[in-house]
């Protein structure tokens, strides 16, 4: 599609902007859209080297603010373990499937996430073996799709973390696991010809990150949020839809 590298640009620059507003994960929304268009595997080695740079100054902006006990002894064990799981069966899945799959974990966070913003409900504390457990399908989904956010916060509800430490904590495994899948592409050769999207794309970031603090600090986030999730919902029925895999 001779239009694709625009939309994905597109996409890109939604995504990041919306992050910048609300906290949102940047690669599930970039992902999800772009699927419409491009096969995932080609899209993962553009999105993931873009995420490092927006994790990487988080992490260090807010380093102090990082719980490291949670970090290095409940998350990373499982996540570094799926991750490497996803990233091993993801050459033998076949495309349409995967697309599937992707759109229906979309539809399962953004519905679980617009009922619980109508019922001001709260996430229910877990047992630590259901946690782990959680944290391993979160680590397969970031393997497969890079965006275990959705599963690995649903896995961490309950913790006694504030906002501002979680989100810290949070941003760190995105940035290990990124760097990682990174080496990955660089080392199965998919990331060298993805390099000139990388950069292409990369001013799309800085735009996205001033546009979203502007809008953060003028429009309420509880809207911005139901705007995504209704979005991640019609993505996600898309993704679904047989046409989507023509």
């Amino acid at each position: 599609m001779a239009f694709a590298p625009y939309a994905l640009g597109a996409f890109i620059l939604l995504a990041y902007t919306l992050e910048a507003v609300t906290g949102f994960g940047s690669i599930v929304i970039a992902l999800s859209l772009g699927a419409l268009l491009l096969p995932i595997d080609q899209l993962l080695p553009v999105l993931v080297p873009l995420n490092i740079g927006m994790t990487g100054y988080l992490v260090w902006r807010h380093r102090a603010q990082i719980d490291r006990p949670l970090l290095l002894g409940t998350i990373l064990p499982g996540m570094l373990l799926g991750t490497l799981l996803g990233y091993l069966l993801l050459p033998y899945l076949d495309e349409a499937l995967l697309k599937r799959c992707f759109g229906a974990l979309i539809l399962w966070f953004a519905g679980r996430e617009l009922w619980r913003l109508r019922h001001a409900a709260a996430l229910p504390v877990r047992p630590q073996w259901l946690t782990r457990l959680l944290t391993l399908g979160a680590g397969l989904s970031h393997g497969l799709f890079a965006s275990g956010g959705p599963l690995l916060v649903f896995g961490l509800a309950g913790t006694s973390l504030d906002k501002a430490r979680f989100r810290a904590t949070l941003v760190s495994v995105w940035f290990t696991l990124n760097s990682l899948l990174t080496l990955a592409f660089l080392v199965d050769g998919r990331l060298l010809p993805a390099l000139p999207q990388v950069l292409v794309y990369a001013p799309l970031l800085l735009v996205g990150l001033w546009a979203g603090e502007r809008l953060h600090r003028r429009f309420d986030e509880r809207h911005f949020r139901i705007a995504i999730y209704i979005l991640l919902l019609v993505t996600g029925t898309l993704l679904l839809s047989p046409w989507s895999m023509l």
